[in-house]
């Protein structure tokens, strides 16, 4: 076979995909072939705006379902194994990924962002491609997931509804970042983010993750406005069900574990806003505000 007639996506089908599917990732569940991530930058110029290219990779490789923790750009066998290591690095850097790949069909650049006392960069076989559990020990080890316990929180499973809607990549590195930083034992974290990037499904992500795991099991959800709250409840929390319910008249039902809540829904005058200042403290385990 003549390589250098061959496609980039020929190249993909033929040795590349082959190459990861061996080295033990799953097709249906670690890795994504030519992904869009972006809609591309609006360009706005007087009255006239334009969308730029769309950021493209060829495969993204996940650990688990929206753990991204690789990226792999490919090239046909005209261009050198290392011709897609700036693009792939590019998208790593967006998708907040550690470790990137360049191939075009004859072996792998592997840039490891991880690497400590080795070469940041090595030429792999095809035959030599890392396996899952191999990257994600790296991974840990680089984000400073130390302990059992950090681990299974971390790697805790988003919620799918089935519909495909799956978190947009700057809403899945806002959901990680915060579960890890919440695992290791992080009680403070600010998230900012522009109106309509949905920020109610971040926070919806964020609390489905920590009470699955069973590490935050009374949550409060706290928003400025009735439509925040009404939005909340009949979207994004409404899967957590009868475990769900909203505040009113600052009554507390202790028989629930998700509660969504306006400010003015658990205060009052001041002598009873420093009295649920205290309860809030005491009964809930996360406290989620959005403004």
């Amino acid at each position: 076979m003549n390589k250098k007639s061959l496609s980039e996506r020929d190249i993909c089908t033929k040795f590349i995909t082959p190459a990861i599917i061996k080295a033990g990732w799953d097709r249906d569940r670690q890795f994504l072939e030519e992904v869009s991530f972006t809609d591309g930058k609006i360009y706005v110029k007087g009255k006239l705006t334009a969308r730029g290219a769309k950021k493209r990779a060829d495969y993204i490789l996940y650990f688990k379902p929206n753990i991204p923790i690789a990226v792999i750009e490919a090239k046909d066998n005209n261009h050198s194994v290392r011709a897609g290591i700036q693009q792939a690095l590019d998208y790593a850097h967006c998708l907040d990924v550690p470790f990137v790949f360049s191939s075009n069909g004859d072996g792998f650049i592997f840039h490891d962002k991880t690497a400590i006392n080795t070469s940041i960069e090595m030429e792999l076989s095809l035959d030599e491609f890392p396996s899952p559990q191999h990257l994600w020990g790296k991974y840990k080890v680089y984000k400073g997931i130390t302990e059992p316990e950090h681990e299974r929180i971390t790697s805790q499973d988003y919620y799918f509804d089935g519909s495909g809607r799956r978190p947009r990549y700057y809403q899945q590195i806002a959901i990680n970042r915060t579960i890890e930083a919440i695992a290791k034992g992080q009680n403070r974290i600010l998230i900012t983010m522009a109106t309509g990037t949905g920020k109610t499904y971040v926070a919806f992500q964020i609390a489905y993750r920590l009470w699955k795991a069973g590490v935050k099991k009374r949550i409060l959800f706290l928003a400025d406005r009735n439509a925040l709250i009404d939005q909340a409840n009949r979207n994004d929390f409404k899967h957590f069900g009868d475990k769900k319910t909203v505040v009113k008249n600052r009554r507390v039902d202790k028989s629930y574990e998700v509660y969504l809540s306006l400010y003015q829904g658990i205060t009052g005058s001041e002598e009873e806003k420093n009295i649920y200042k205290q309860f809030t403290r005491e009964f809930f385990d996360l406290i989620i505000r959005v403004w």
